[in-house]
């Protein structure tokens, strides 16, 4: 049950998926204005009262991260001095979340700065989807729901009988956890790629750990960035025998020539979620298939704001 104690405001990056989140809830969205000075210095105008109110600020840190992580620090502090009795930050996409730790000298941790500001803000909860590191959580000091998308990309496979005759298959080591979780609720096998990396950005298949000969393949990964790692996995794949290759993610970062070599693959599908707008991506590549996470959000506010488990939505 929802009552008017509950209000829900969106950055620029999520405006169609905080619709889609309201229409689920059946409440209007909140009514604010976000706009920039001329030099670029961001203004959020919270246009209704929220004293007293539970508030969830919806913003995916995705490109532009800066402007859209400013955006959401602006718009928490905005509904904190407006006296919002609860103040949730919604992340469906969670920038900077590959700086997790140092991986040479004198680099920083971001991903735990970025907890920091948010915190420092004035947010008293975050609630996200699928973190590239679940250590993370560990960084904010406020209670965090971290979400995963599978269920809605494994629903979407089963429907269209993608598992039949299938391996699940991790493009890199560090992700076998969450291709076990799929090849387990698929009941399929597993199998891993091993990759070497020569320069940031790059990356060059070496070895495949399992079987894929005769075998249609579905690559689960947390993101895609520049498809680099995936077209290499992808030919390597075709390579050793495989039919048809699939790939799904949580969150289609899809930068610089990711399209283009997305393209000009031999994958078959790319499934992804809304956690990231795609801004006509979908529709420039057809390959592409994006799938809403507006339901699980939804469900998820409103189980927090009626103070209600969540756990059984983290599958």
């Amino acid at each position: 049950m929802i009552n008017n104690k509950m209000l829900i405001f969106s950055g620029r990056a999520n405006f169609a998926l905080s619709k889609e989140i309201c229409d689920y809830i059946n409440i209007p969205l909140g009514d604010s204005d976000i706009s920039n000075f001329p030099d670029g210095e961001i203004l959020v105008h919270i246009k209704e009262n929220v004293r007293g109110k539970d508030v969830f600020a919806i913003q995916s840190t995705s490109c532009p991260g800066n402007t859209n992580l400013m955006e959401l620090l602006i718009m928490i502090d905005a509904l904190k001095r407006s006296s919002a009795k609860r103040i949730t930050a919604v992340l469906p996409y969670y920038g900077y979340a590959r700086q997790d730790r140092k991986i040479e000298p004198r680099v920083p941790i971001t991903s735990k700065l970025v907890a920091d500001l948010i915190t420092a803000a004035g947010a008293n909860r975050v609630l996200t989807m699928d973190l590239h590191a679940g250590q993370i959580q560990a960084f904010f000091d406020i209670p965090v729901d971290h979400l995963f998308a599978t269920p809605i990309l494994i629903e979407y496979i089963k429907k269209k009988n993608l598992n039949k005759d299938m391996v699940v298959v991790s493009p890199d080591p560090g992700g076998v956890e969450r291709a076990r979780a799929f090849a387990k609720r698929l009941d399929v096998s597993l199998a891993i790629i091993d990759k070497r990396r020569d320069a940031p950005g790059e990356t060059k298949v070496m070895n495949i750990i399992g079987e894929v000969k005769d075998k249609n393949v579905l690559i689960v990964d947390d993101m895609i960035d520049t498809a680099g790692t995936l077209t290499e996995a992808t030919k390597a794949l075709i390579n050793n025998g495989a039919h048809d290759v699939y790939t799904c993610c949580t969150h289609a970062v899809l930068s610089g020539p990711a399209l283009e070599r997305i393209s000009s693959s031999q994958l078959k599908e790319v499934i992804v979620t809304n956690t990231i707008p795609l801004d006509g991506k979908d529709d420039i590549c057809k390959k592409i298939k994006v799938l809403s996470v507006a339901e699980l959000l939804g469900e998820a506010i409103i189980r927090i704001h009626n103070e209600t488990s969540v756990s059984s939505l983290f599958i």
